[in-house]
């Protein structure tokens, strides 16, 4: 495998990162809000870490949603193609890194992307989830969702902008507003995060700043077991109490109406062999739909 240093999206499995080169670690602090916890969470819309921590990110919002508030951060992954001094000097080097990280994450991914229609960077589709924010933030989650489905399973270029309105108007933004600030404001509120980032020493994504009202900070960085997530959050707030939810299917695809195998095996507790068998059986009853790619499938709730 190349060189993790020559190319971000050569995103490491044994750590979980997808790492932006030449960048260090600096302390600086984070500023909190209302809930006992806040989350600063920078990631990147083609962040195949990123992707790979969706199951344990969607647990800790159903058990910890109530006491944590999870504030999104746009990270820049990919800039452009000319940084590059050795390793990755193409798109297409990265499809078989993705198709290899699929099954690391046990999450779909279809690297055929860089082969078919390659991303020239990650900044169009950032921007464009900065200007969902300024729209409706809970309607912008459903938009991130909805453009990394797009990219990782329907092999979409998300930085044209056909397939970020395609997304948009799946989710209930509007469209002509979204490509206004998309052209506008959303630019400037995109390069606060990367300053941001940058003050606090982000060097790859995913990196979660777990923080409290006191300024103590605990920070979770690349794709970890659910318990590390945890963890840091207890270990800011000692006294942030879990939330019981509903593990059937039926609650789980009313709360996210789309899941993968692995994401209803880590929300359910079901066996990961046995959650497939439970998810096939509902779509050969046509209850959900399923979309298969080359390395895995997603169940989607039929409306």
């Amino acid at each position: 495998m190349e060189n993790k240093t020559t190319n971000p999206l050569l995103c490491d499995p044994a750590t979980g990162i997808c790492e932006t080169p030449g960048e260090k670690k600096n302390n600086g602090h984070a500023k909190t809000n209302e809930k006992p916890v806040k989350v600063i969470y920078f990631t990147d819309p083609i962040c195949s870490s990123c992707w790979g921590i969706e199951p344990q990110l969607r647990k800790l919002k159903l058990e910890y949603g109530n006491s944590v508030e999870i504030e999104y951060r746009m990270g820049g992954l990919l800039p452009d193609w000319s940084y590059n001094s050795g390793g990755i000097s193409k798109p297409s080097d990265v499809a078989q890194h993705w198709d290899e990280v699929s099954g690391y994450y046990d999450m779909p991914i279809d690297g055929d992307v860089w082969l078919k229609d390659p991303l020239d960077s990650s900044y169009p589709p950032s921007i464009a989830f900065k200007a969902a924010q300024l729209q409706d933030k809970s309607k912008a989650l459903d938009f991130m969702r909805e453009l990394r489905e797009m990219v990782f399973l329907k092999k979409k270029n998300i930085a044209k902008w056909e397939h970020i309105a395609v997304a948009a108007e799946k989710v209930g933004l509007d469209t002509n507003k979204l490509k206004a600030d998309f052209e506008g404001k959303a630019k400037d509120l995109f390069q606060e995060d990367l300053k941001l980032a940058r003050e606090l020493g982000v060097r790859g994504f995913p990196t979660m700043f777990f923080t409290n009202g006191n300024g103590n900070r605990e920070t979770v960085y690349g794709s970890k077991p659910y318990a590390f997530y945890e963890t840091a959050i207890l270990k800011i707030n000692s006294d942030t109490k879990k939330s019981e939810y509903s593990k059937n299917w039926e609650s789980l695809f009313a709360k996210y109406p789309s899941l993968t195998a692995k994401e209803f095996s880590e929300l359910s507790g079901t066996p990961r062999v046995e959650s497939e068998r439970l998810l096939n059986d509902l779509a050969a009853k046509g209850t959900l739909e399923k979309f298969t790619t080359k390395n895995g499938s997603i169940w989607t709730l039929k409306s």
